[in-house]
């Protein structure tokens, strides 16, 4: 057995015995927020591309997301999103700022191997564009539709079933807590 395969499974067996011992302060595996920020921003890009192949006239675009986790010891993320979202009509695209402040529960899907965000609600909207600059209260129902249902199918991290670590937390029964400024794995009660 070569010595970087034999490293691997050493490391798989340290982390497996780390993970039954019944520590429930240590988490070996946790994600920052600069990494769910990451990984939104790609997952909404791809998204927009499946959309537009797909006929849809709506294209949107994330220029910024920033994730707070944990805020005031409360088991949420607040997420600040930044981007445009256009409508593409006879050879026109009618572009529109937005700029939405959310909030939601951080939830962990075993079969996906995903965090989603649930439960979302509107904490701020705003909206500029040539034809209306403002709050987006008058059609906050709409947007928080579209907004709660992409959180609900983009997950805002999946695990690397190429990284050890994550694809262990793949196979055994796994949960997440959110903490301050991160979001970590744990055996699932």
């Amino acid at each position: 057995m070569n010595k970087l395969h034999l490293g691997s499974l050493w490391g798989m067996v340290l982390l497996a015995l780390a993970l039954t011992s019944g520590c429930a302060s240590f988490s070996p595996y946790s994600i920052s927020e600069g990494q769910l920020e990451s990984h939104l921003q790609d997952a909404v890009r791809d998204y927009d591309r499946t959309q537009l192949k797909s006929g849809s006239p709506l294209s949107l675009r994330l220029d910024d997301a920033d994730i707070s986790l944990g805020p005031d010891g409360r088991d949420v993320a607040v997420i600040d999103l930044k981007g445009q979202v256009a409508l593409n009509v006879l050879m026109a695209k009618l572009p529109v700022d937005i700029a939405l402040k959310v909030e939601g529960a951080p939830v962990y899907d075993s079969k996906e191997k995903a965090i989603f965000i649930r439960r979302v609600k509107l904490l701020e909207s705003s909206v500029d564009s040539s034809f209306f600059k403002g709050d987006l209260g008058p059609i906050t129902n709409q947007v928080m539709g579209v907004v709660a249902q992409m959180l609900e199918t983009i997950p805002v991290y999946r695990l690397d079933e190429a990284d050890p670590a994550q694809r262990l937390f793949g196979i055994i029964p796994a949960d997440i807590r959110v903490a301050p400024g991160r979001i970590e794995f744990v055996m699932a009660d």
